[in-house]
C-alpha cells in the first residue's frame, strides 16, 4: 500500500494559544492527527469512524482519566 502525502495541516479553531493544540490533514481516506508543538514527531493515522469515535469520546470525557495519568 503506497503512503499518502497528507494535504495542508489545519489546526484546531479551538486552539488559541493554550500550547495543546493538534493539526489535522487528511491523506486518502485516512484522518492524521499531530501535535502542533512537535511536528516532527510523527502522526498519529486514523480511519474517519475512529477519529470521530475519538472526538466523541474527549469531548465526553471519557478520557479525562488517562490526560491526568
Amino acid at each position: 500500500m503506497a503512503y499518502l502525502t497528507p494535504t495542508t495541516w489545519r489546526k484546531s479553531t479551538f486552539s488559541t494559544g493554550n500550547q495543546n493544540c493538534v493539526e489535522l490533514a487528511t491523506a486518502g481516506n485516512d484522518a492524521l492527527l499531530r501535535d502542533s508543538k512537535h511536528p516532527d514527531a510523527g502522526h498519529l493515522t486514523f480511519t474517519r469512524t475512529e477519529l470521530a469515535a475519538l472526538v466523541a469520546a474527549a469531548s465526553a470525557g471519557e478520557l479525562d482519566e488517562l490526560a491526568e495519568a
